[in-house]
């Protein structure tokens, strides 16, 4: 550092730099005029905040301390490390435990799975006009209709009715809830990102997403079921997608075992209709004959953007070595999956009025405060996606 000596560790100013003002200097004691107090240790402190470049080398000193080992263990006696090693043994186990526990939870899961789905069953009536709800199942009190006076609601009751009344003779009233899913996948950033102008035609037919989790006694996985009506664009009236997961701590690094992770996916085949698949594009590029100097327009199809491109995940090699891009592609892959299964699927209706999005906003707001507490978080890497 230009300016500045450093010593092992410490950087230190010149003494230059260390030097006060006459009208700070004073005599200290008999028969010694001119000596000079040096500054006390706030003083140096304040300095050397002000200075950049000290700034700089600190922050690098500390960047490479974080999650670096101290040098305590080394330091160890040899009759103590046994110990600790014995200790680690024991976290190994407790990885075990924690492995069978979330296979439990696994099962719980499978088991209240079943308890839901009626419910959302009813759901998927309702929105694709099987099933008209009564009187009693539409009833609902927002905060705002509580504060009302009861002659209030009725007033306000009468004028819907009226308009409800304009609006039957105006046009016929839709059936379900039309563009249900499309809307919610368009109420939600992460699936909102993945949408294209062209996919949103074939979106307006999804009828249901189901979750379904894998059979007791097989390999823990779970799938994510799209239920689409006939339309122009696949033949298909089902889509789906298949993610294995794996919960046993890792022989080589058990102390990172934190839960189930997702370890692969496998898509399906779509039978588009002719001329209807938009994960394909045409695109026209013209040649020059090198010899002859003459032109010729080539005609080539090459991969578009798509939604539907979820179900044609980058297939994963025995050995588990991907290229970058692949990689990124199945770390969103797993978060997109993992999100439709825990939030979408079960609170769907809250991601159509937008309510569950701002839930959302208030719980990542409070994880980055947690993030940012930590000396260890690095917002540059990725975690895992978790069950």
């Amino acid at each position: 550092l230009d300016g500045w000596q450093r010593f092992g560790s410490s950087v230190l100013p010149p003494v230059q730099d260390c030097q006060i003002s006459e009208d700070e200097g004073k005599e200290t004691s008999e028969g010694m005029p001119g000596f000079v107090r040096l500054p006390s240790a706030r003083q140096l402190t304040v300095q050397m905040m002000q200075n950049p470049q000290i700034l700089a080398a600190l922050q690098e000193r500390l960047d490479g301390l974080v999650g670096s080992p101290s040098g305590y263990m080394e330091s160890l006696p040899k009759v103590v490390k046994r110990r600790v090693n014995a200790l680690k043994n024991l976290q190994v186990k407790c990885a075990h435990i924690e492995a069978k526990f979330y296979e439990e939870v696994h099962e719980l899961e499978r088991k209240y799975a079943a308890l839901y789905q009626p419910l959302f069953d009813k759901r998927s009536d309702i929105v694709k006009a099987a099933y008209e709800p009564t009187e009693e199942e539409c009833e609902w009190k927002a905060d705002e209709e509580e504060e009302l006076t009861v002659s209030k609601q009725e007033e306000m009751k009468e004028k819907a009715k009226v308009e409800e009344e304009k609006k039957d003779e105006e046009k016929e009233d839709p059936k379900g809830i039309p563009e249900f899913w499309l809307t919610v996948f368009k109420n939600v950033d992460l699936l909102s990102d993945m949408l294209q102008e062209h996919d949103e035609p074939i979106l307006k037919h999804l009828q249901d997403i189901k979750v379904k989790f894998s059979d007791p006694g097989q390999p823990m996985s779970f799938s994510l079921e799209f239920y689409f009506e006939p339309n122009e664009f696949f033949t298909n009236t089902l889509l789906t997608k298949t993610y294995k997961m794996r919960s046993e701590p890792d022989e080589n690094d058990p102390f990172s075992f934190d839960g189930p992770e997702i370890m692969g996916c496998t898509g399906c085949t779509i039978d588009w209709t002719k001329g209807k698949n938009i994960t394909l594009k045409t695109i026209k590029k013209k040649q020059k004959h090198k010899g002859r100097g003459t032109v010729r327009t080539v005609t080539k199809t090459v991969p578009n953007d798509s939604f539907f491109n979820f179900f044609t995940p980058p297939d994963v090699p025995e050995s588990g070595d991907l290229d970058e891009d692949s990689e990124a592609v199945l770390a969103a892959d797993f978060e997109i999956g993992h999100f439709i299964r825990e939030r979408i699927v079960p609170r769907a209706v809250l991601y159509f009025t937008g309510e569950a999005i701002e839930d959302d906003d208030d719980d990542e707001g409070e994880e980055e405060g947690e993030e940012e507490n930590d000396p260890d978080y690095d917002p540059k890497v990725g975690g895992r996606a978790y069950c």
